[in-house]
């Protein structure tokens, strides 16, 4: 397998960059569920919080890279089904559909820490300060929109998941192995 897409499966670029949002979605996703079982102002707690935001920045990274990538090496054509275009159509709107929310969850994120008075630490390297006065209305606010989004994030991985799944047990195609990189 090479660095780029060919006409029948995503290169290692492509590859890396979709696992390695897997996995920091899923990480940054567990803390938010679990950081508030640890004491409040315990070290454990900061450094979850730390590594949230941290996986947060990543992924927003990852996103701004992995739409460069795709804009530059385009995906290999969908695999024919018998859903045909309507599978295609279906497809891309759950794409579009998780890149929004990759895009959303981390905003809504930050500007719930900028609203609550916080500078933003970006990977225990250096701190933003927040651009915006101190409102913690808006922090409050924008809470259950940060968790409702990312809990949406999770759903719409979920469903394409299954739809990976879907088309190696049932249309037995190349869809999943060519994610794997066995195709």
């Amino acid at each position: 397998m090479g660095l780029r897409n060919s006409s029948y499966a995503y290169g290692s670029l492509a590859r890396a960059f979709h696992w390695l949002t897997v996995l920091a979605v899923t990480l940054a996703w567990m803390i938010g569920l679990f950081h508030d079982a640890l004491p409040k102002g315990s070290p454990e707690r900061a450094a979850a919080m730390l590594t949230h935001f941290s996986l947060g920045l990543s992924i927003v990274a990852l996103l701004i890279m992995r739409v460069l990538w795709r804009v530059a090496d385009p995906a290999p054509r969908p695999e024919p089904t018998p859903l045909g275009r309507l599978g295609e159509i279906s497809a891309a709107a759950v794409h579009g559909i998780a890149y929004l929310l990759l895009a959303a969850v981390p905003v809504v994120g930050v500007l719930m820490v900028f609203a609550a008075g916080h500078a933003l630490p970006v990977f225990g390297l250096v701190m933003i300060p927040p651009p915006i006065a101190a409102d913690p209305a808006l922090a409050k606010m924008l809470h259950p929109w940060h968790e409702w989004l990312a809990h949406a994030l999770m759903a719409v991985a979920f469903v394409h998941a299954l739809a990976a799944l879907m088309h190696h047990w049932v249309f037995h195609d190349r869809t999943l192995t060519r994610m794997l990189g066995r195709a």
